[in-house]
């Protein structure tokens, strides 16, 4: 009386027994039937993940979090996981990033496995992952790892211009795979821990080797430069290698859009490195195959007998165009370069094995100069190394491409809109792990629980540009805000300097919500929350927030805090399970409707007012602890409610 089925959660495929008839009771003909079915449902399932997931699995089964190695190979993986994990607010991708690390991490900060005297910026790359854990978790030891690395990176040997030494055995030697293994996480480094002048530091790594190693026939990188010219792969005029490698110029355009994330604004190199990313676009764009979307593992040199079309050479691009453009770095006619070598990839290196499994074909096991037996970066020894299977290399960067390109699928929906999250009436300061007083709680770059940055990082999915505004709201300021958030108004045990919401606010809010904006009202519970002056700008909208407190959970009873969400909802039409706790419900009254009555109880209500809306909800429950996966078990949908609000509340937007 029993039969297991199939049904496929979060966590991969589960069985469950049903109480009926046995299996062992059907003709065999019916049982050959069933298994047919099962991998038939299994292989579509499957097919239906996007290849970013797909191939994460891949890595996850590969190289397991227990076993892991301080190696760049691997550092790669992890960012490709990084990146999956902030695109499905899934908890396993993270804990394997945290798993892997903690297996090299100990609690003292001292990495096993990394030696600082090698002086090799091949071991900076896993300090990436480290800067995520930091950011996240603001573990002391997170932090310690991260000061080790960077105090490699201010004893690091220099050639004469200020380049640093690609390892110490390395002299005087600059190779483009190095910036992408330092600059990233030099990057992350100085913007996490106020280190602003790092910045110009980071630039002149960028600078120093374009100068040296573009050549001016085909917009390209040489793989290497030696400023001594000792080396025998070294010209002696120049000191560049003989050849364009892919791979490497792969790595330096994405250390260029990886470094310009963090790069501050007012900084006079930031449109210097805009300049060099732009440049080599150009150029990656030429040598483009125009058949096959590819690129070559020697570059330039498409048409020589034995070169032939690389795979992780032509991820990295694909990565570096699509985020470039996504992100405003390069012209947005990038995307469809990008795209066509997307698909490529797919047609040409991705196979499926019998049991599902997805695999990368065509990376090259590696390609460096120098060292023994020698390489003499030669057009010969490019093509002499091994062609392989799933390279970690190879399927990091795949990952990478595939989450960039996955970002496009809704990047026009946004487009051209911008998101603002309020400052002022929430202006809450505190000390951060290096001593210095900062602005914190519901900022789309905070990842720690109390921060937006998954939500921010849904908004950037639908083209929506995120900014904070940090002064009092006015009409002239608010116009350059499509969506405007105000959260949680402080009160004063929050901050002794409370800025309440008066009269010249409320006029210059609602005449912007009238004139089309889009105001989101994510207020919290009695005793942790302004009502009184809140109240006063809400009633315009016809929405009072009680002062009550509903949903509280002891301990991790979540289910407690549970609402489910009816067929229909005008918001939320995936999500149908989400969390909130110690709500504050709602009154409303014309213009205002309930969006959403639990209990009878209102929890959400929306209002439109003249040409703008009006969402409204008494708890903050958009932030990280309740969407970016770690806490919530898996049934409940507080990432996906998200996505959903974030699609309506464009959804909002005036047409102009």
């Amino acid at each position: 009386m029993d039969k297991m089925i199939l049904y496929h959660g979060k966590e991969g495929f589960r069985y469950k027994t049903l109480n009926i008839y046995s299996v062992h009771h059907l003709p065999m003909k019916k049982i050959i039937c069933l298994i047919i079915l099962f991998f038939a449902c299994f292989t579509i399932v499957n097919a239906q993940q996007p290849w970013s997931q797909r191939m994460a699995a891949t890595a996850m089964k590969l190289w397991p979090d227990t076993a892991g190695r301080w190696t760049y190979e691997q550092g790669v993986v992890l960012k490709g996981i990084e990146g999956v994990w902030m695109q499905t607010g899934d908890k396993k991708y993270f804990k394997y990033i945290q798993n892997y690390m903690d297996g090299l991490i100990v609690d003292d900060g001292t990495i096993k496995g990394y030696k600082k005297d090698d002086f090799s910026l091949d071991n900076i790359m896993c300090g990436r992952s480290v800067m995520l854990l930091s950011n996240v978790t603001e573990k002391p030891k997170y932090y310690k790892a991260a000061l080790l690395l960077r105090d490699q990176l201010k004893d690091q040997p220099r050639n004469a211009e200020g380049g640093f030494w690609h390892k110490n055995k390395y002299t005087n030697q600059m190779w483009l795979d190095g910036l992408y293994m330092a600059e990233p996480f030099y990057a992350e480094y100085a913007y996490a821990f106020h280190e602003d002048t790092d910045y110009n530091d980071i630039a002149k790594q960028f600078i120093v080797i374009e100068q040296h190693a573009r050549d001016p026939k085909t917009g390209l990188l040489y793989h290497a430069w030696d400023q001594s010219r000792a080396e025998k792969w070294a010209d002696p005029k120049t000191g560049l290698s003989q050849n364009i490698w892919g791979r490497a110029d792969g790595w330096y355009a994405m250390a260029l859009v990886d470094v310009l994330d963090k790069f501050p604004a007012s900084n006079p190199n930031r449109a210097k490195l805009l300049a060099i990313l732009n440049r080599l676009a150009i150029a990656i764009q030429k040598y483009q195959d125009p058949k096959t979307g590819l690129w070559y593992e020697v570059m330039d040199k498409a048409t020589e007998i034995g070169n032939y079309p690389e795979a992780s050479a032509s991820c990295m691009f694909v990565y570096a165009l699509a985020k470039g453009a996504r992100e405003g770095y390069l012209p947005p006619s990038y995307l469809a370069i990008a795209k066509k070598g997307y698909q490529g990839i797919l047609d040409k290196f991705i196979t499926t094995d019998a049991n599902g499994q997805v695999n990368l074909n065509g990376t090259v096991s590696v390609g460096g100069l120098g060292g023994k037996p020698y390489r003499d970066g030669s057009y010969k020894y490019y093509l002499s190394e091994k062609v392989v299977q799933n390279d970690p290399k190879g399927i990091g960067v795949f990952i990478q491409a595939s989450v960039e390109i996955e970002r496009l699928a809704n990047l026009s929906a946004g487009n051209g809109k911008v998101v603002t999250v309020d400052s002022y009436f929430n202006d809450e300061h505190r000390e951060d792990i290096t001593g210095k007083i900062v602005s914190y709680h519901y900022k789309w770059d905070e990842m720690t629980n109390n921060g937006f940055s998954t939500f921010g990082h849904i908004f950037n999915n639908y083209g929506v540009k995120t900014k904070i505004l940090y002064d009092a709201p006015t009409v002239q300021n608010l116009s350059k805000s499509n969506i405007y958030i105000i959260v949680d108004p402080d009160i004063p045990k929050e901050n002794p300097n409370t800025k309440y919401i008066e009269e010249p606010h409320i006029k210059a809010i609602s005449e912007w919500v009238h004139a089309g904006g889009v105001l989101v009202v994510l207020n919290n519970d009695t005793g942790n929350a302004e009502f009184k002056h809140l109240n006063n700008l809400m009633l315009k909208f016809g929405i009072q927030f009680n002062e009550d407190s509903r949903n509280h959970v002891e301990g991790n009873k979540f289910e407690q805090a549970a609402i489910y969400i009816p067929e229909g909802n005008q918001i939320f039409k995936t999500a149908k399970k989400i969390y909130i706790k110690e709500i504050s419900t709602l009154k409303v009254s014309p213009p205002a409707t309930s969006a959403l009555t639990d209990k009878n109880d209102v929890i959400i209500a929306v209002a439109k007012y003249g040409k703008g809306t009006v969402f409204a909800v008494g708890d903050p429950w958009f932030y990280n602890e309740y969407t970016d996966g770690r806490k919530l078990p898996y049934d409940f949908q507080n990432f996906e409610a998200a996505n959903d609000l974030v699609k309506w509340l464009i959804e909002q937007i005036p047409e102009k």
